[in-house]
């Protein structure tokens, strides 16, 4: 990979995970239209060079976040530029699809669920903690309303998002200084959605890019630290 030269003062510097295609490619374009420099991953490089090639202010960076030493490439690569001042962490692992009961569910799936929707984002959090303390900067941990409601079959993915939502609580207290959101940016007609739901009609659900001005609400205001849901903040703009 060439080094990216440093980004100028005056331009800000986001880290979007998952960024091949759904939320975290709408997010990227948006923020790159806005004037950020996005870094981006995914895990196939192909697909995400091809969806960002056309995002000027995106920077690609193709690997697994759950490996520690991808981590440190996309910190690195952030710190190159100049420094981050937003983490949104919104790579996600579905699981089975169908979704199982937990009765049936494969333990050595949730192994893999829990290592992408909780581990990978702490530890990205934790290598990328020093640039956000320095900017005071922003976290986004992406969740989903399976997180704190009982749906059948969705023990497995909606336990890993409770449990990224309470590292994003405890990181807040501990944190101070830095706006540190959980966000729902409720259903969405993704690639993610259509396998959660096989065979099932989903094109009533909004698109991702719907999602993003509420998103982008939070990044501009920075309200307290918390958990919110996106229809909420765009119904109280």
């Amino acid at each position: 990979m060439n080094h990216p030269a440093p980004t100028p003062p005056n331009r800000r510097v986001a880290l979007v995970t998952g960024a091949s295609r759904g939320l975290g490619l709408a997010l990227t374009t948006r923020l790159s239209s806005d004037g950020w420099t996005v870094v981006v991953d995914a895990r196939h490089g192909h697909e995400l060079t091809r969806a960002t090639n056309d995002v000027s202010g995106a920077v690609a960076v193709a690997g697994d976040v759950s490996d520690p030493d991808h981590r440190q490439t996309l910190a690195d690569t952030a710190r190159r530029l100049g420094g981050l001042d937003l983490l949104v962490n919104n790579a996600s692992m579905l699981g089975p699809s169908p979704q199982p009961r937990l009765a049936d569910y494969p333990l050595e799936v949730l192994d893999s669920v829990y290592r992408i929707n909780v581990v990978a984002p702490l530890g990205l959090i934790q290598v990328c903690l020093p640039q956000l303390v320095a900017s005071g900067g922003i976290i986004i941990n992406v969740t989903s309303d399976a997180a704190v409601e009982g749906y059948e079959g969705w023990g497995g993915y909606g336990s890993s998002k409770a449990a990224l939502d309470q590292l994003t609580r405890v990181l807040a207290s501990e944190e101070p200084g830095l706006s540190v959101y959980s966000v729902d940016p409720g259903d969405m007609n993704t690639q993610m959605h259509r396998e959660a739901f096989p065979g099932e009609d989903i094109s009533d659900r909004p698109p991702p890019e719907a999602s993003v001005p509420g998103l982008m609400r939070l990044i501009d205001e920075r309200p307290g630290s918390g958990r919110f849901q996106v229809q909420a903040v765009k119904e109280s703009s």
